[in-house]
């Protein structure tokens, strides 16, 4: 008998929507009709003529924790997530510890399994930990990285010459290294240059377009001289000349490679915001890489049309609004958005911005397909895959508030701007988000391994951590 049984649902097929229900059972979709003629489920939800589509996979989330958790913990970062239609994440390394080593992955694994309302992914760091890429890989880490090329929270940045020993490594295991591609001799020289500039948007004059599109550069040449290439994905893309290099190196790869081994994702704000906002933001606009101008905004978001730009992620990255609040080289880099990824790319569907269809590519098939969910049953609205969905009423435009947002940190970048909400999100067949309130049970949420998972005999998985690790 079906768990669940979706009416009155609406759902893009051929460019169109139609009607449709959707049945649901032990957590995975069962099948999709316009009609089922049953009488017998556990729970009816009657969709109102709300769209359903796939929830959001958002591969660049920083929860905080462990270390941080007064910013955000796994709890709050993943209610946040649920309120804003994403069902799965992937929490990046910079945290304290960092996710370089065992002990560091066994303490994020420990917080996240107890606290997470969603299913996540845990990324390993890299550092000078070469001889550890291999144990943590076996551990379960979905990708590494994301890998820093220059200075940004968490101080995990490395030099060029690590980079390529990095990247060897990482091939060897057939991983996914993702790329934080800026220039850090560049930043340092702009640094020195611009020390005593005090305008409101030096931070976007210290890391200028080519600051991202020199370290893409090197990032990609590196790679190819490596012994064993890496499959490479770039992170937080925000300016064309990287987009072109990107586009570039796919062309040139060997015919017997695909397009799939250089991918690349773009943040929100870099799409919806520019260095114009920063006369309204100051330093609540400080992010890495920086805001861009309006005309390189407007590129990305032709380029996330055109299939040039794969994914877009959140890279969520919560501090406190008194910490913002300092002069802007004071300012610690990063802005919140894991709750309004979803709403404001809905809402750039509504303005024509963009097609629903190429935002369910970028928010869910894609990510589930570059980060390898997609074997986990994930990114797809299909029978068999997981009853991971979005319901939403594309009529639904409001303002963008922070007061209304699940998250520890207390302000948005987006504030006042459009969003479509969902009116409901559903984990595995449950509803986590009911349109008013996460309704999900803390620790719910569970670890997806990644591809080097060791295994027993019997091919289950062997997961380890310490359960004496501190909390």
């Amino acid at each position: 008998m079906p768990d669940v049984l979706i009416q009155n649902a609406r759902i893009l097929e051929g460019g169109q929507l139609v009607p449709a229900e959707i049945l649901i059972e032990d957590g995975k979709i069962k099948g999709i009709s316009k009609e089922f003629r049953i009488s017998a489920y556990d729970e009816r939800i009657n969709a109102d003529k709300m769209v359903v589509i796939p929830a959001g996979i958002d591969g660049h989330v920083h929860f905080r924790d462990p270390g941080l958790t007064y910013k955000e913990d796994w709890y709050s970062g993943s209610c946040s997530a649920a309120a804003g239609g994403i069902a799965t994440v992937l929490e990046h390394p910079n945290t304290l510890p960092p996710v370089i080593d065992k002990s560091g992955f066994s303490q994020k694994l420990k917080h996240a399994k107890k606290k997470s309302v969603i299913d996540f992914g845990i990324n390993g760091g890299v550092t000078n930990n070469i001889d550890q890429l291999k144990e943590i890989w076996r551990l379960g880490i979905s990708v590494f990285g994301e890998i820093f090329m220059a200075e940004s929270t968490g101080g995990l940045n490395i030099s060029n010459d690590l980079l390529g020993a990095a990247l060897s490594k990482i091939g060897e295991l057939d991983a996914l290294a993702c790329i934080h591609a800026e220039d850090e001799s560049i930043r340092l020289a702009n640094e020195a240059f611009l020390k005593n500039d005090n305008e409101i948007d030096v931070h976007s004059r210290i890391r200028p377009n080519v600051c991202e599109e020199v370290a893409v550069h090197d990032c990609i040449k590196i790679n190819k001289d490596a012994a064993v290439p890496a499959r490479l994905h770039f992170c937080h893309t925000s300016t064309p000349e990287a987009v072109k290099l990107i586009e570039k190196a796919r062309k040139e790869l060997p015919p017997e490679s695909n397009a799939s081994r250089i991918t690349c994702e773009v943040a929100p704000h870099h799409l919806f915001l520019s260095t114009k906002d920063y006369k309204q933001l100051g330093t609540l606009g400080k992010m890495n890489p920086p805001l861009r101008s309006s005309e390189d905004a407007a590129y990305m978001i032709q380029a996330l049309n055109s299939g040039l730009v794969n994914a877009v992620a959140s890279d969520h990255a919560p501090h406190m609004l008194y910490e913002k609040e300092v002069p802007m080289r004071s300012a610690p880099s990063g802005v919140p958005g894991v709750e309004t990824l979803m709403p404001l790319m809905l809402a750039a569907v509504r303005k024509n911005w963009l097609s629903l269809e190429r935002v369910i590519a970028v928010t869910s098939r894609n990510p589930a397909r570059i980060f390898g969910l997609d074997r986990l049953g994930k990114g797809s609205m299909a029978e068999g895959c997981d009853a991971d969905l979005l319901l939403f009423d594309p009529k639904n435009v409001v303002p963008i508030k922070s007061k209304n947002l699940h998250t520890h940190c207390d302000w948005t970048p987006y504030e006042g701007m459009d969003g479509i909400f969902p009116g409901m999100t559903l984990s595995r067949g449950d509803v986590i988000w009911d349109g008013a309130q996460v309704i999900a049970k803390k620790g719910r949420g569970e670890f997806l391994p990644g591809a080097g998972m060791k295994t027993d005999e019997d091919g289950k998985i062997i997961l380890e951590y310490d359960d004496d690790d501190e909390e």
